[in-house]
């Protein structure tokens, strides 16, 4: 390492937010970003610690220590190639990755670890502020045509990786724009949406072609589809939410997370809603249930609409406030964590069951619910209602949607109810039907999906040519 000693004399810097006041009056992002300088410093701790446990605990195995050590030096543009050898799009997971990578970290174990996932958004931003991020040609043409379904961050990935080498790609999004759940699911004041834009610029000069508001199963047939290319990607996500069968679930008011945020992600980006019921909480008391980051997302966005209140439930036990690193290091921990949009006047209430929602002439006015313990169940005599106007249901997916493409294909679907594929080859039970990111492994983090659609190009590289020179 440039600097062995780096950990021992400078301690730990991450980015910083503007202020909860300031920022909760738009949609921007607010994130304060590392200056060059002390992205340098932050990237001088990454110690010499010999077993690099950044780099199982990254799903797309970054080389971590390697940008590090090239950003300390200065050469940004060599670390900035390094990153890109193992992630198509370190902007997007720069911004909305939970950084596995920092908890596997060696310094996390005295909660240090080096500040990995800042130094890469550090290293991305200044690629582009450079001008270094050109198209990458293919240097031949294969002559053989692939559809990719669904351009979330698995189907973009697997885009770019076929179409740079050398392969007729299209691929096919049901939605206006480019993106999947980045674009429609995570608010813009976690990433705004221009930094999709100028990706999806690049790859079409790499000779991508996007197909909009094209539903495959819907506007085209599945069947169609695959007769007319040589290979095909599922790509699609996981898009059915779970459901919350109490009483009063069919009132006026209680709404899905995501017929929530897409809405305001639409307005953001001056599109049209759509022929749907606005979705708004503005002077209205918000309850969200389900402690995740959907639930997260909610919070921020109704918190920005100008909710008068925002309480989030959640049915799990309130996780320890450290974990016991002896334990669980260097893999995810279960601890309390605590997100920007909570920190902005959240409400967080742990072990709660939701058991019906209450109103009056047809709309939401409360929600009762019960306290459980650690098995989930009911604590006798614990009954209270919570005042909703808004009541959003954040709690997960469960599946992919079945309805049209699924259906029309007749495929194979694992115990979960997702697409059955392996990780060794994504081939799915149909011939040349491959299927990667949350429709096969089921509802995840970008990164991960960005993992999956590096590799499913590789396995449909071979499947094409007999051969390839695309990373695993």
């Amino acid at each position: 390492m440039g600097k062995v000693t780096g950990f021992l004399e400078v301690d730990r810097k991450d980015r910083s937010y503007r202020p909860a006041e300031e920022r909760i009056t738009n949609f921007r992002e607010f994130v304060v970003p590392l200056k060059a300088e002390e992205a340098k410093e932050q990237a001088s701790r990454c110690m010499d610690c010999g077993i690099p446990y950044c780099h199982n605990g990254c799903p797309v195995n970054n080389q971590i220590p390697d940008w590090n050590d090239l950003v300390y030096s200065g050469d940004w543009e060599a670390a900035l190639a390094n990153l890109h050898s193992t992630n198509n799009f370190p902007e997007f997971t720069g911004r909305i990755c939970p950084a596995p990578c920092e908890a596997s970290c060696t310094l996390n174990i005295d909660d240090n670890a080096v500040t990995i996932k800042s130094i890469e958004c550090s290293i991305i931003d200044k690629g582009w502020e450079n001008d270094w991020i050109k198209p990458h040609l293919p240097t031949h043409k294969t002559g053989k045509k692939i559809a990719v379904i669904g351009s979330g961050p698995a189907g973009l990935a697997a885009a770019q990786q076929l179409a740079r080498s050398g392969h007729d790609v299209h691929l096919f999004e049901k939605n206006a724009k480019a993106g999947g759940l980045m674009r429609y699911g995570i608010p813009d004041f976690k990433m705004e949406k221009h930094l999709i834009e100028r990706r999806v610029e690049q790859m079409e000069a790499e000779g991508v072609t996007f197909h909009y508001n094209v539903n495959v199963g819907v506007d085209i047939s599945a069947s169609e589809l695959r007769d007319t290319h040589d290979a095909v990607i599922l790509a699609g996500g996981s898009e059915a939410p779970r459901d919350l069968p109490v009483p009063g679930r069919e009132l006026d008011g209680v709404h899905f997370a995501m017929d929530f945020l897409p809405q305001q992600n639409r307005r953001v980006g001056q599109e049209p809603i759509g022929n749907v019921e606005p979705i708004l909480a503005e002077g209205k008391n918000v309850i969200v249930i389900g402690g995740g980051d959907t639930g997260s997302d909610c919070i921020g966005t109704s918190i920005r609409q100008g909710a008068n209140s925002v309480t989030q439930l959640e049915i799990m036990p309130m996780p320890p406030e450290r974990e016991n690193k002896a334990m669980t290091w260097p893999n995810w921990p279960l601890k309390m964590r605590t997100s920007s949009s909570q920190e902005e006047g959240a409400i967080r209430d742990f072990s709660v069951m939701t058991r019906q929602v209450m109103g009056e002439d047809g709309k939401v006015t409360a929600i009762k619910c019960e306290r459980v313990d650690g098995s989930m169940q009911t604590i006798e005599n614990s009954e209270f209602e919570i005042p909703a106007d808004l009541v959003l249901l954040a709690m997960g997916f469960v599946h992919p949607t079945y309805e049209g493409l699924l259906e029309q294909l007749g495929i194979d679907r694992d115990a979960r109810g997702n697409v059955a594929a392996d990780t060794a080859t994504y081939e799915s039970s149909q011939e040349k039907v491959f299927a990667c990111g949350d429709m096969r492994r089921g509802q995840s983090l970008v990164v991960w999906a960005i993992r999956e659609g590096r590799q499913c190009a590789r396995e449909v590289d071979l499947f094409l040519m007999g051969a390839t020179a695309l990373p695993r």
